[in-house]
This record gives C-alpha cells, structure tokens and sequence, in this order.
C-alpha cells in the first residue's frame, strides 16, 4: 500500500495510533487493506479483502471534525462542493466518502452538517493486470482498438482494470508494437484518474486526457469536440443519457472502452439501452471480471 503513514496522518493522533498498532500486528493487514471507516460514537473498521477488523474504539463527534479539516487543509468551505457530492478526492488518489445531514435548497444538496461518518477507501493501481485481456480489445496486426465493455459486479476490480487498459492504449505496448493512442477520459466520480488539484494521481498514460466532476453524457461530447480522442472512456455505464453520448462518439469514428456492473449476459440485457448497443454490434467485445 502506498503512502499510508501520509494518509493516517489525517486522523487525530490517538485515532491513527490505534489503526498503526493494529497493522503493526500483521503486515497483510497493510497489504489487504481497502477501507477505513470512521463512524461518530461506534468502532473504527478496518476493510480488508476478504474479512472486516474492528477496533473497540468509540470515535466522537469532534474526532470526526478534526479529521476533515485536516483532509480539507483547514478550509471546509472551500471544499464545500465536493463535500455536497459526497467525498473527497485526497493526494494519493484516495477517495473519502462523507455522510451526514443533508442541507436541501430548490431541490438541491447545498451543505452536509453534522458529519457522521468518513470512509477512507484505499487507492490501489496493480499495473499490468489488463496484459492478459488485451489481446480481446486491441487487434495489432489492424491497429484497431474495438469497442469494448468491462462487466463485473461490484467491487470486483472493473476501474482497476479499466485503468489499466488506459494506460496501456495511451502509453503503447511495444512487446507487441502497438502505438499508444490519444485517449480520453470522463472520470465522473474521480476514480480512475483520481485528480489532486488538478493532477492525476493514478497513471493513466502518457497521451490521455481527463475531465473529472462532470457527467458521462456531456463529458463524452466535451473531450470529442475539444480534444479529438482517438479512444474514449469512462466508468459504469448504463443511463439513457449515457447510451446515447456513446452512440454519438462512436459514429464520429471515436473508440470505446467502458464498464458496467452485472454478473453475466443476461443481466446486462436487462438494461435496454446497453442491449441496444450489443444488438447493434456498436459494442464488439464484452469481457466478464
């Protein structure tokens, strides 16, 4: 795991005392660790892989402010809309959840007081991990990329595998003299990329283009119009809206890679209009996680 005494170092003192000795007891824990979850008046839980850790501590109200403040360098306000989105993107390219009341003006979160709980969920990049599947999304001898769905429930790796298939079409692969590719990239939600300040935190390659806090649909039809991709991506697909930008950039001669969540074919039939585009053959290549 990297750069995990910088992240503990965002919790107040005793708080990261106890998540250090608990590590310091195993080192699998560090290796395995996925989340940390601080909850207002109930135990820190360590999420692993495969099993929970729970640490009998009671965290309180203004532990769980402290640490926010530390995550937003002492100026919440100006990080205000991405707390009303609900995380924060930290230096690492570690992502923190934030739930708590909800202000609502004209329909719309405008502020969370009363924070009560932060999950620190835990950047990983295993590069290399797509070697082994892309040889079902690039054909070399054509210098074709197809248009490719990643499927695979949740928490299964999906964005890690889409990242890496990224990086791999961006950079290039020259044991097989594959030419990297301009790609771009609509990171929604800031986890493939995972910009700090307006850098990305997880290689993604080095002729890939991001644009982050913004939809799919009207991400697409940004980067087409102004930075000509070659390759275009983005993580769980599966609105209306969605469907219809990747009609549009795929008729412009735009390739595609995406995910989805589901377990086999039939699940992703269920959604009708991703069916469209198998149906159609605008998507040729789906690869189940």
């Amino acid at each position: 795991m990297k750069d995990l005494n910088e992240l503990l170092g965002y919790f107040p003192n005793n708080v990261s005392n106890l998540i250090k000795n608990t590590i310091s007891k195993n080192e699998k824990i560090g290796e395995e660790l996925q989340e940390i979850r601080i909850r207002c008046d109930r135990p820190i839980i360590l999420k692993l892989r495969n099993c929970e850790i729970v640490i009998e501590y009671k965290v309180n109200q203004n532990e769980i402010l402290v640490t926010l403040e530390k995550l937003c360098n002492n100026s919440i306000y100006a990080y205000k809309n991405q707390i009303c989105e609900g995380f924060i993107t930290i230096k690492g390219g570690h992502r923190v959840g934030i739930t708590g009341t909800a202000v609502i003006e004209n329909g719309k979160i405008i502020n969370l007081k009363y924070i009560t709980s932060l999950n620190f969920r835990i950047a990983r990049e295993v590069k290399g991990c797509s070697l082994k599947i892309l040889n079902k999304i690039i054909d070399v001898k054509n210098d074709y990329v197809n248009n490719t769905l990643i499927v695979s429930p949740p928490g299964k790796g999906k964005t890690t595998m889409l990242r890496d298939v990224i990086r791999n079409i961006s950079n290039g692969v020259p044991e097989i003299n594959f030419r990297g590719k301009t790609c771009g990239v609509v990171d929604e939600r800031g986890e493939i990329a995972a910009m700090y300040q307006g850098i990305p935190q997880n290689d993604i390659g080095l002729r890939t283009d991001v644009i982050e806090n913004v939809s799919k649909a009207k991400g697409m039809k940004m980067l087409i119009r102004s930075m000509a991709p070659e390759v275009i991506a983005c993580d769980e697909i599966g609105s209306k809206e969605d469907v219809e930008a990747i009609k549009e950039a795929l008729i412009s001669g735009v390739k595609g890679i995406f995910t989805m969540h589901g377990r086999n074919l039939e699940e992703i039939k269920l959604n009708k209009d991703v069916n469209e585009l198998i149906e159609n053959k605008q998507i040729e290549t789906i690869i189940f996680l």
